[in-house]
């Protein structure tokens, strides 16, 4: 089989970050939301990989994953274009798939669970689809399944305002070729875009049976900013007992602490983890990182203290305050100012500057 990401989203609630990059490279415990997403498709033993990229964004994507040989996969890249809906996004990938069956991918997507079993148990002599699914708090913001006695979804509908049950589909699927002919004939919805469960419902009504595959662990829909903080909690806590391991060297260094090359803890700066630190970070004394961080690659830390926040590459902190539950984007600025108190939760773009 072959794997479909989809990463061509504009990510409209991320902004101001996603004014300068597109949402599926916003880290996550040190990696880029789609290379996760890339990551367990590949441990899946899914390698052959077609990524739909969007209008904008697509520079950088294929800046950082290249033909996909250093992640260990093989990936091509499919122009989507203009958004138009997910259902229009798979339709783009009807060359690539040649035929086969497919595994479809969410590339905003990030899941704790082994999508191994969910594709070794989907058979398109017998499916024309399946979905892996989970219960959620607040099913208005996804697409909806319900499912009879026999685990088979009977029904399908996206962003529902009357949802029907509370079963959401979590970004993976299974499709085989036929989905592309339902594609072709569904209309945009309200929302002018061709909705995947458009087609989706047309294979049902067509007698087609759709398995349901219900995941374990945590999921999240990272779109917007407390989505993000919540899944690098996620991500971190999942850090390897191994990483205590790793820096015995560091006196002010405790739990489990990735720390990337050329990196410097300067004596007297204190980390606790779970703390992501990227390659060529720099930890000044009397800086504090707390649990829950991650720091990308090139930031400077001079004396504030972080916790629970995401800092993105070359952001400089220096200031003596506490900064947590905040996003710092690409080469931001933080520092000192004449006002103090008691913390700081910020939301900074690209190449912004403020002081505390």
């Amino acid at each position: 089989m072959k794997g479909v990401v989809l990463a061509g989203g504009t990510g409209t609630r991320l902004r101001p970050f996603t004014h300068t990059m597109p949402k599926q490279m916003i880290s996550i415990g040190g990696k880029p939301v789609l290379e996760h997403a890339i990551d367990k498709l590949r441990d899946a033993g899914i390698t052959e990989i077609g990524v739909v990229l969007g209008e904008t964004g697509h520079e950088a994507i294929q800046s950082y994953f290249g033909t996909g040989e250093e992640f260990s996969a093989d990936l091509t890249y499919i122009y989507q274009g203009e958004a138009l809906g997910l259902g229009h996004a798979v339709g783009c990938t009807e060359s690539f798939v040649d035929g086969d069956s497919f595994v479809l991918y969410l590339g905003d997507d990030i899941l704790q669970h082994d999508i191994s079993e969910f594709i070794s148990q989907f058979n398109p002599e017998e499916y024309a689809g399946s979905i892996a699914v989970q219960p959620v708090d607040d099913p208005s913001r996804y697409g909806i399944v319900k499912t009879n006695s026999d685990g088979h979804i009977i029904g399908m509908i996206e962003k529902p305002s009357d949802p029907p049950t509370n079963l959401a589909g979590i970004g993976v699927f299974a499709f085989t070729p036929a989905i592309f002919d339902e594609i072709e004939h569904v209309e945009p919805s309200w929302r002018g875009e061709v909705e995947l469960s458009d087609a989706i419902q047309r294979l049902l009504s067509a007698g087609e049976i759709f398995q349901s595959h219900v995941a374990e662990g945590w999921w999240y829909d990272v779109g917007t900013p407390e989505d993000v903080l919540a899944a690098n909690r996620a991500v971190l806590d999942g850090l390897p007992e191994e990483t205590r391991l790793s820096h015995d060297e560091y006196d002010g260094v405790s739990g489990r602490v990735s720390i990337g090359e050329d990196t410097e803890i300067e004596s007297g700066a204190i980390v606790r983890g779970p703390v992501h630190l990227g390659a060529r970070v720099t930890v000044e004394s009397g800086s504090y990182i707390g649990p829950f961080s991650t720091i990308e690659d090139d930031c400077s830390i001079k004396g504030a203290v972080v916790e629970s926040s995401v800092i993105l590459q070359d952001a400089t902190i220096s200031c003596d305050a506490r900064i947590t539950d905040s996003i710092i984007g690409q080469s931001a600025r933080v520092s000192e100012s004449t006002q103090s108190g008691a913390g700081h939760r910020l939301l900074i773009g690209t190449d912004d500057e403020v002081s505390l």
